[in-house]
């Protein structure tokens, strides 16, 4: 193995020991349920696919997160490496969904927690009804965390020029994003039969405030009137990134349901592709891979783009997880081609001639 793959796969080491660990857990819990052979292996192996699901869906968060956490104070980087994958598997795996059921059971967590453990259909079908709510919620937030990186004034370097300069042409326009979105959300509501459009654009303009809220809190807090600490700090960055998380997660954590009615073993699949999205991350920041690969965040956000609008519809018409995560791995790897080419052409103009 060259340096080169030994560097990047220096990264993916404490995913690997999560990786045995879960899986080795899984397999256990399987054992437990069960008593069977097959059962074990079958609590194995859906922990094996929610945890390729998972990664599959999250390649455009890893680039995203790496494009945020590079201009970041080296402390809150290390934070949101640490506190931030406590916070998305302990807190969006488990405690997310626990709160949806106690919420809408009307109950407490801990009579969540033994819903979960003994009647995991009940639980689930709670799940499964709270989904529209928690789609359009984050479907919204990650409309407009796609609409402001196109709509941004300052963005000169473009991979489908033609689309992207109609958005900079019009970034000037104050609160051109959020317009935007609010014309979308108002356009898809228009298809929810009966009082489900109002749920929606409820749901959706609560994605839509949140996004405004923790935008308004990250310029107070990196402002030159916080102080130069302050703005080092990046705790706005780090608030933006875990909201940011936690809307990567909401349906994956819904749709792992389709798979599983056991909140321990989705818990356990999706914390093994969050350990995967952070180790990418972390990867992608000290390679700098985002600087090599010019147009590699382009295809991140136009998969956040296509996400958004699955989110919005999903409730309507059931797209399944695989068909979105291939989506997001193929316009980023449809991105890291183009921006292979653009680097081989501005080395041959590099090069001597002879």
């Amino acid at each position: 193995m060259n340096s080169s793959a030994a560097s990047y796969l220096s990264h993916f080491r404490g995913s690997f020991i999560v990786t045995f660990l879960g899986l080795a857990l899984g397999a256990w819990i399987g054992w437990v349920y069960t008593g069977t052979t097959s059962g074990t292996l079958s609590f194995f192996f859906i922990c094996l696919v929610l945890a390729a699901l998972e990664i599959s869906l999250s390649f455009d968060n890893a680039v995203v997160n790496a494009n945020v956490l590079k201009d970041m104070d080296p402390v809150w980087q290390q934070r949101f490496l640490t506190w931030g994958i406590l916070i998305a598997v302990f807190g969006m795996r488990i405690l997310f969904p626990l709160i949806i059921v106690a919420i809408a059971a009307k109950t407490g967590p801990i009579e969540a927690i033994k819903l979960a453990a003994t009647s995991p259909e009940t639980y689930a079908k709670i799940m499964h009804d709270a989904h529209p709510d928690i789609a359009a919620f984050g479907g919204a937030f990650l409309l407009m965390v796609a609409l402001t990186f196109f709509f941004d004034e300052g963005k000169d370097v473009h991979w489908i020029g033609a689309l992207e300069r109609r958005f900079g042409a019009c970034s000037h326009l104050t609160g051109i994003a959020t317009a935007v979105c609010i014309g979308v959300i108002l356009i898809v509501a228009q298809f929810y039969p009966g009082d489900q459009g109002g749920r929606f654009i409820v749901s959706a303009v609560y994605g839509l405030a949140t996004f405004l809220v923790v935008d308004i809190i990250g310029d107070f807090l990196d402002s030159p009137q916080m102080g130069k600490e302050a703005g080092k700090a990046g705790l706005g960055a780090f608030l933006y990134l875990e909201v940011l998380d936690a809307s990567f997660s909401f349906d994956g954590v819904v749709g792992a349901f389709a798979l599983s009615h056991n909140l321990f073993i989705i818990a356990i699949g999706l914390g093994i592709g969050a350990m995967y999205v952070r180790s990418m991350t972390i990867m992608l920041v000290r390679n700098g891979v985002l600087a090599e690969f010019q147009f590699l965040e382009h295809g991140a956000f136009y998969a956040i783009l296509v996400l958004a609008a699955i989110m919005f519809i999903q409730p309507l018409a059931h797209i399944p997880e695989v068909i979105t995560g291939f989506i997001g791995v193929a316009l980023i790897g449809a991105a890291l081609w183009s921006s292979l080419k653009a680097r081989d052409k501005v080395e041959e103009k590099m090069e001597p001639s002879t």
